[in-house]
């Protein structure tokens, strides 16, 4: 669905480019994670795959066909929602996706279910200018997805959400991966990207440093260990060598005489790995 080969992209008057060589490659049905900390190269790699950035350096097709030799019809295939919301705030939340609406063939159906899931449907007709980022968010959100397109492409999608409504937001990016849409994700948020993502890609200073699904990556300088805690004298833990866990004796034994009250591996979270591997930082 979308093929990057050497993207080059510099900012005019800047000193060092926002991206730089950078491919990748996203396949039909899956959700892929750019991830990096501000200022990384990832919201400049989104706004040129959506065409809002020209003069790049690079190859790139999107739907088997070059970048550069899509009309405006390219708007029909693809949905974006913007780390920072943009509608009218004169308008009305409904004015503004009916108006929105208008602009694509496709018949738009979804906006009335959209509107009572997240919880908007009671601002439906309140002027944009008095919602607040979070209820600016939502509807950003049903903005991009209303004319049901097969490319998505998120930026920061739970920024500014409360944890009800951004577990809404997540659950309706799966529901629209299971519909076999293709989603473009970008974030520094990286529970979100462990939780949502098929593969992603770690990007520092426009330059991706590794790329695989986040179960691969989150093994990577991982302990081979199992904590197992479990009840006796007050709560304690053991820990033991996940490679010889059938044949080791104590283990077998503890888990036969003791009340187990948890065991889980000692793996990286994606946050750590990404640390590891490219010894920055992530921050907002």
């Amino acid at each position: 669905m979308i093929t990057v080969k050497g993207l080059n992209y510099v900012y005019p008057k800047a000193k060092y480019p926002a991206v730089n060589n950078v491919d990748f490659t996203v396949q039909e049905g899956e959700i892929f994670g750019f991830l990096g900390p501000s200022g990384a190269g990832k919201s400049t790699t989104q706004k040129v795959l959506i065409k809002l950035l020209s003069e790049y350096k690079g190859a790139i097709s999107i739907l088997n066909k070059d970048l550069d030799k899509w009309d405006s019809s390219f708007y029909e295939h693809i949905g974006v929602g913007f780390e920072l919301p943009n509608h009218y705030l004169k308008l009305t939340a409904l004015e503004n996706l009916k108006f929105f609406a208008a602009f694509y063939k496709k018949p738009v159906t979804q906006i009335k279910y959209l509107l009572e899931y997240l919880d908007l449907e009671r601002d439906a007709n309140l002027k944009v200018e008095k919602f607040s980022k979070g209820m600016k968010m939502r509807l950003n959100f049903i903005r991009a997805v209303m004319h049901d397109p097969e490319i998505l492409f998120f930026d920061e999608p739970t920024s500014g959400l409360d944890p009800v409504n951004g577990r809404k937001i997540k659950d309706l990016i799966l529901a629209e991966k299971k519909k076999g849409k293709t989603i473009f994700l970008t974030t520094h948020n990286m529970a979100d990207a462990d939780e949502l993502c098929d593969r992603v890609a770690f990007i520092v200073n426009g330059r991706i440093h590794s790329t695989d699904t986040p179960n691969n990556l989150k093994l990577i300088g991982a302990k081979r260990l199992l904590k197992v805690e479990y009840n006796g004298d007050g709560i304690n833990t053991r820990e033991f060598d996940l490679d010889n866990l059938a044949k080791d004796a104590q283990f077998i034994e503890l888990i036969k005489t003791k009340n187990i009250r948890s065991m889980h591996t000692e793996e990286n979270t994606l946050e750590q790995v990404f640390i590891k591997v490219t010894g920055k930082q992530l921050n907002n």
